[in-house]
């Protein structure tokens, strides 16, 4: 796909807010400071399109972009949620729950997950819950960059046996 046309549409504080769309929506989303807002500005060829901070948890709303006019990408808060408050987890937990299921254009989701370390349990409990709530989603692992090979090998294929304990 040759991106034509990019816009940041803003961010949201609730899927009710979020402006109404006909175009396919992909959100991105995973654990704080997983890479989502590098992985969005590498796949849209800018440097700043979508904000990367060096200390996690700093996006707190659902961050819409159009794309060629007709798909949006969503860069959602990271779960793990970094250095907030209980009463802000849940906040933003209830929020990208809304938006999963209240979205009707949502195509997939894309969770992101870092190879560098070893599977975590709120990664696979997330990917879980997408899959009992039938959403569909694909895994992309980040950071692929900061290590060998041997070792993305070794890792991912580690990550997807710890998900066969509960995935067929």
């Amino acid at each position: 796909m040759k991106i034509k046309t990019k816009k940041f549409l803003g961010s949201f504080p609730s899927v009710e807010i979020c402006p109404e769309s006909k175009n396919q929506e992909f959100a991105f989303i995973g654990r704080s400071n997983v890479g989502k807002s590098s992985l969005l500005n590498a796949i849209l060829n800018e440097k700043n399109m979508a904000h990367v901070s060096s200390s996690p948890g700093k996006t707190k709303m659902i961050n819409l972009f159009a794309i060629n006019e007709n798909i949006n990408f969503a860069d959602l808060p990271g779960y793990g949620y970094a250095k907030v408050s209980k009463t802000d987890r849940i906040k933003f937990a209830k929020m990208i729950e809304d938006y999963f299921k209240k979205r009707v254009n949502l195509l997939n989701i894309f969770i992101l997950i870092d190879i560098r370390i070893p599977p975590q349990k709120i990664d696979v409990d997330y990917i879980n819950w997408l899959g009992e709530n039938a959403l569909p989603f694909n895994i992309i692992f980040t950071k692929c960059d900061k290590i060998n090979k041997k070792e993305i090998q070794q890792n991912s294929t580690s990550f997807i046996n710890e998900l066969k304990k509960t995935w067929d």
